[in-house]
């Protein structure tokens, strides 16, 4: 799968290590930065994931920040982009399948490497259900996003 990984610079050290793990198990990594520990706004990487799906260049994205939670705020601004703040697997896997999340966001400060790597792991192996009731509700959600005053 073509998965690009972003993060802040709170991000930066769990995005390098599921990057280089995710490319030895045969993803092709689109890697949007951050390059270091310096500090700098996550939106920007949400904003730079959300494009490199919408355009085709990603399949999913994985957004990595200190909590993920204002990783996770930014991406879902952009319409198209249904990120989640996943802490373990449960929630990685079944974000796909029910609610066909296209990003998975991680805490750096909140999750060890371990486990970010499961739920990546997890997050890239499900796939949409495409039960009529999941299909139903997603549609329902993209309403409410197309169609906001």
């Amino acid at each position: 799968m073509i998965v690009a990984v972003a993060g802040d610079h709170a991000g930066f050290d769990m995005k390098q290590m599921l990057a280089g793990v995710l490319a030895d198990e045969g993803h092709t990594i689109v890697d949007l930065g951050t390059n270091s520990r310096e500090p700098v706004d996550y939106p920007d990487y949400a904003r730079a994931i959300g494009a490199a799906i919408l355009s085709g260049k990603a399949e999913r994205g994985i957004l990595v920040c200190g909590s993920g939670v204002g990783a996770c705020v930014a991406a879902n601004k952009i319409k198209g982009i249904r990120a989640g703040t996943c802490h373990d697997t449960y929630s990685g896997h079944q974000g796909v399948e029910h609610d066909d999340m296209n990003v998975l966001c991680l805490g750096a400060r909140v999750i060890g490497t371990a486990p970010a790597l499961e739920i990546a792991r997890a997050f890239l192996g499900a796939r949409f259900s495409n039960e009529e009731r999941h299909a139903r509700r997603v549609a329902k959600t993209r309403d409410i996003e197309l169609n906001q005053r």
